[in-house]
């Protein structure tokens, strides 16, 4: 196709072009990453209520996702507004990054300060996006690892918010990592993504169980296992213990620190996802590299 032949003799277009992409779907995951925990509390307190027919007290976004039909709650209605007063965020007040610095980080309405974050979040996934596209070129595979890495940026954060992992994006996000092995997009070999995915699930999960049975208390949420599994699935077997070295070791610090530095209480969970997306963001771009250069430092490479 002539749009291909341009993309590929023309680098420098294609990877502003994936850049200027990556910070438009970067302000749809700041959306995400708000609403969709909100969603799922919505739907579960529907479910629960359906069989336990209790009222409960409600975040007054809960409140108008499940008590007013008429008012839609999704990742498409309503509008974005100003959550101090309301005010409906106008299209050229979301322009990614543009905005927040043109508004000088405040509501135009009530001059409520906007967190630096939401242009954070923007920038990031435009240049981990850029990184995807200069590493793997112009091909479904580039396709198929932005829609990946993309949804690890909506998991880390919703992890982040709200220790939770939803099921709604990991569990598709496994079967499309097997899908693009078995049509051949992905570089790893179906017999790999699915002993990945199997090992992914099942390593976590026993040391879940292990840890429980020791210690009385539950390490991490069944979250972890299936996104460990995602990462298999995408990444093959011969991946997963540099993954979850790297996982373990910045957890670990970063942990210690919070509790040594900001006296966290070490009693508060901490979330592991975010971790685990990060390590695997990295074997991804740098994991042959990494392990070739083990090897080589034990003498066997």
């Amino acid at each position: 196709m002539q749009i291909i032949f341009f993309l590929e003799n023309n680098p420098l277009f294609f990877l502003s072009f994936i850049f200027v992409l990556g910070l438009t779907i970067g302000s749809f995951l700041n959306v995400v990453v708000y609403r969709y925990p909100i969603m799922l509390k919505t739907r579960w307190k529907q479910e629960c209520k359906e069989f336990l027919a209790e009222q409960e007290q409600e975040s007054p976004q809960e409140k108008i996702a499940a008590d007013e039909p008429s008012t839609p709650f999704n990742l498409a209605t309503p509008r974005s507004s100003c959550p101090h007063c309301g005010h409906q965020i106008k299209a050229i007040e979301n322009i990614p990054i543009v905005s927040w610095l043109f508004l000088q980080a405040k509501c135009s309405n009530c001059s409520t300060y906007i967190s630096v974050r939401y242009p954070l979040v923007e920038l990031f996934t435009g240049l981990i996006s850029t990184l995807i596209a200069y590493y793997f070129g112009v091909s479904l595979l580039t396709l198929s690892l932005l829609f990946f890495s993309w949804s690890l940026i909506a998991l880390s954060f919703i992890d982040f918010d709200t220790q939770l992992l939803p099921d709604d994006i990991t569990l598709p996000l496994l079967w499309l990592g097997l899908l693009s092995s078995l049509l051949e997009i992905s570089k790893i070999n179906i017999s790999d993504a699915l002993i990945g995915a199997m090992l992914g699930y099942l390593s976590l999960w026993t040391v879940f169980q292990l840890f429980k049975i020791l210690t009385g208390k539950e390490g991490m949420g069944y979250g972890d296992f299936k996104l460990f599994a995602v990462l298999g699935a995408w990444m093959g077997w011969q991946m997963l213990p540099l993954i979850l070295f790297l996982s373990a070791i910045v957890g670990a610090i970063v942990g210690i620190s919070l509790i040594i530095i900001l006296g966290r209480d070490k009693n508060i969970p901490i979330p592991f996802g975010p971790y685990l997306a990060a390590a695997g963001f990295v074997a991804l771009i740098w994991g042959p590299q990494i392990n070739q250069l083990y090897l080589a430092g034990v003498g066997i490479g």
